[in-house]
């Protein structure tokens, strides 16, 4: 079968009769208005579990161009899950090593209201990159700022758009977006 405008057109032998394999009957439809013999085609609908999340993931898997740490745009991959089907709802990144003992903190709180992951391995890009590619719909970042402000950085993977969070309500803003979305 070979796919023409989406639709599985039936590909001929060389004696010209539709190949076709399992039933070794022909189960082409010819259409009378383009000409064409095709194979309808379908996906068979169960009530299963395994059926409907690999739905989920095809639907949510994505690809799209977005700037690395140094500006250039790459290619990135993500799971656009809606927030409530995201297994891992949000990451906690220390911008910096020496920031770890504060971020855990967060992290610690974090864990007690979601399914959270705490990640301080590598460049901050990179960790972005690995949180979107299995779905996690925020990542948590503190910063340098954040002992004196208060405040951490909250980052949405689908639009990446940041916004700076009081430490104190994060809590509720998570949830707001969670729920919401």
């Amino acid at each position: 079968l070979v796919r023409r405008e989406n639709q599985l057109v039936v590909e001929q032998d060389e004696t010209g009769k539709p190949k076709h394999r399992g039933s070794g009957k022909d189960l082409s439809y010819f259409d009378e208005e383009t000409r064409e013999r095709y194979v309808p085609h379908v996906i068979e609908p169960s009530a299963g579990a395994d059926r409907a999340t690999l739905a989920f993931l095809c639907e949510a898997y994505c690809e799209d161009e977005a700037p690395d740490e140094h500006g250039k745009p790459t290619k990135r991959v993500l799971l656009r899950l809606h927030p409530r089907l995201a297994p891992i709802k949000a990451a906690v990144l220390p911008l910096s090593k020496k920031l770890e003992k504060e971020a855990y903190k967060i992290y610690e709180e974090l864990k007690r209201h979601f399914m959270c992951q705490y990640d301080a391995a590598g460049a901050i890009g990179r960790r972005y990159r690995r949180q979107d590619e299995i779905g996690t719909p925020f990542c948590v970042t503190y910063d340098f700022d954040s002992a004196g402000d208060k405040k951490v950085t909250v980052r949405e993977r689908d639009t990446m758009k940041q916004e700076r969070v009081e430490i104190g309500s994060l809590v509720d803003y998570l949830r707001d977006r969670l729920c919401t979305n």
